[in-house]
């Protein structure tokens, strides 16, 4: 975390787990978050989108080739799409930086309630819940981050995550905004 005094203790004694960082004792961690987190997701898309269509275009081709015998491995084109993105959060989440690479571009990163990093099924649960929720609850998943101090999506509710700047970007906004 960007600095020891960003976390509150359960009660005054030093024992216990913490909490999760406070927006009020280290705004630096917050600032700018939401808008910069829709980018992330927008750059996210295409790193998952790429792959998808260099597959697309490969197995028409495929197709071309065999007289249209190929076209039928157009059936796993779904499946693995979704197999890839789970593989993709995943890893991204349970990497060292505990970010996708559009968060990483952002200077994101995304923590457990308790402020530890992710690992590989947090990210996988992640993304998966992320799209199931989008997909029933448009636009209440989205529009839930505007009626919370942490401005957590839905879906970093259920699975008690929280999105961040990350140390070297916090370090940089509280070097030139005094918060305190």
């Amino acid at each position: 975390m960007a600095n020891e005094g960003s976390q509150r203790r359960l009660d005054d004694r030093d024992e216990g787990p913490p909490y999760a960082v406070d927006p009020i004792l280290s705004p630096e961690l917050f600032e700018g978050v939401l808008p910069r987190r829709v980018v992330a997701f927008l750059i996210d898309i295409v790193v998952i989108a790429v792959p998808v269509l260099v597959a697309t275009i490969f197995v028409f081709l495929f197709g071309l080739v065999t007289l249209g015998l190929g076209w039928v491995l157009f059936w796993l084109l779904s499946p693995a799409t979704v197999i890839w993105a789970i593989i993709y959060y995943g890893l991204t989440f349970g990497g060292p930086q505990s970010a996708t690479i559009g968060m990483q571009m952002v200077d994101l990163e995304m923590r457990t309630w308790d402020g530890a990093p992710s690992y590989f099924v947090l990210g996988a649960v992640h993304g998966i819940l992320f799209w199931v929720l989008i997909s029933a609850l448009t636009p209440l998943v989205l529009l839930v981050c505007f009626f919370n101090q942490r401005r957590r999506l839905l879906h970093d509710m259920v699975l008690g995550t929280i999105v961040i700047n990350n140390e070297r970007r916090a370090w940089r906004l509280q070097s030139f905004q005094p918060y305190r």
